[in-house]
C-alpha cells in the first residue's frame, strides 16, 4: 500500500492536490516548492516533467514547460533532485508527464528509479490503456507505483468503468473537454457531469481537474468528488514570485479556508 491508498484511506473529501513544473520558475526550485506544497496544507504533490509538447496543457503549462526546459531540466536533473525528498516530503508524490522522454528513458528503468526516490504514482495523459495493460502494468504493480487515467465530459460509461476496474489510486477527472487553464466557475454541464459519474459508485477516489482555481471551485469540485487538482493557477502565482515560501503558504491556505 503506497501513501496514496493511505491518503484516502484516511481522508475521503476535500483532497487538494498541487500541480507545478519540475525545475520552474529556476531550475533548482522543485525540491522547496514541494515542501512548501506540503507545509501548507496540501495533500498530494503533482510533479509536472517538462516536454516540448505537452498536448493536453494549456498556455500557462506550456509556457513553464518552455521555461523548464530551457532552464536545463531533465528526466535525470529531476530523479537528482528529489532523490532525498522523503528526508522532508511526507505526502503523496505523483509524477505527470508524457510518453515520450520515459521510454527514451527506459520504462523499467523509469519505473525503478521512481520507487527508488518515494514517488508514489505517474499520470501519462498519452498512454494508451491497452498498452499499459499488455506491456506496463505488471512492471507498475512490481514497483509498487499506482498509475493514473483521465476521463471527460465525452468519456463513455463503458469507458469509465472500464478504467476504474484498473486503476489503482485516484481517477482524474477532467472537468470540461478542453486543455488546463484557469476557468471562470464552473458551469452548470460540468456539475451535470459530476453528478452523472457521482452515481456511477466508482470503487477509485476521483479528483477534479483543469478549471479550479480558488476556494470556490475547489469547494464545488469537493462536492462531487474526493477533492480537486490545482495547476495553472498554482502556476501563475509562483511564475513571478519574490518569496516562493510564503506565496506558496498564502495561495493554498486561500483554496483550503
Amino acid at each position: 500500500m503506497n501513501r496514496i491508498h493511505t491518503l484516502f484511506q484516511n481522508k475521503k473529501e476535500r483532497v487538494l492536490s498541487i500541480y507545478f513544473t519540475a525545475g520552474f520558475p529556476a531550475l533548482e526550485d522543485t525540491l522547496p516548492t514541494m515542501q512548501a506544497i506540503e507545509s501548507a496544507g496540501a495533500d498530494i504533490i503533482e510533479i509536472g516533467v517538462p516536454y516540448s509538447d505537452p498536448i493536453a496543457d494549456g498556455p500557462t503549462i506550456q509556457d513553464s514547460n518552455m521555461i523548464a526546459l530551457e532552464n536545463g531540466m531533465s528526466l535525470k536533473k529531476l530523479f537528482e533532485q528529489i532523490k532525498d525528498m522523503r528526508q522532508t516530503v511526507s505526502i503523496p508524490v505523483v509524477l505527470m508527464g508524457y510518453l515520450n522522454p520515459i521510454i527514451q528513458y527506459g520504462m523499467e528503468s523509469f519505473l525503478k528509479k521512481c520507487q527508488e526516490v518515494g514517488v508514489d504514482g505517474l499520470i501519462l495523459p498519452d498512454l494508451p490503456m491497452q498498452q499499459y495493460l499488455d506491456e506496463f502494468k505488471t512492471l507498475f504493480e512490481q514497483y509498487g507505483l499506482s498509475n493514473t487515467f483521465l476521463i471527460s465530459p465525452q468519456t463513455s460509461e463503458q469507458r469509465i468503468r472500464e478504467i476504474d476496474e484498473h486503476s489503482n489510486g485516484f481517477i482524474y477527472m477532467v472537468s470540461s473537454h478542453s486543455i488546463t487553464g484557469a476557468k471562470t466557475g464552473i458551469t452548470e454541464a460540468q456539475i451535470a457531469y459530476f453528478k452523472r459519474v457521482q452515481a456511477m459508485n466508482l470503487k477509485n477516489p476521483r479528483l477534479i481537474g483543469f478549471g479550479i482555481s480558488d476556494a470556490e471551485t475547489f469547494g464545488i469540485a469537493s462536492k462531487y468528488s474526493n477533492g480537486a487538482i490545482i495547476g495553472s493557477a498554482f502556476i501563475k502565482k509562483v511564475k513571478d514570485s519574490k518569496d516562493l515560501k510564503t506565496d506558496i503558504y498564502t495561495y493554498i491556505k486561500s483554496v483550503i479556508q
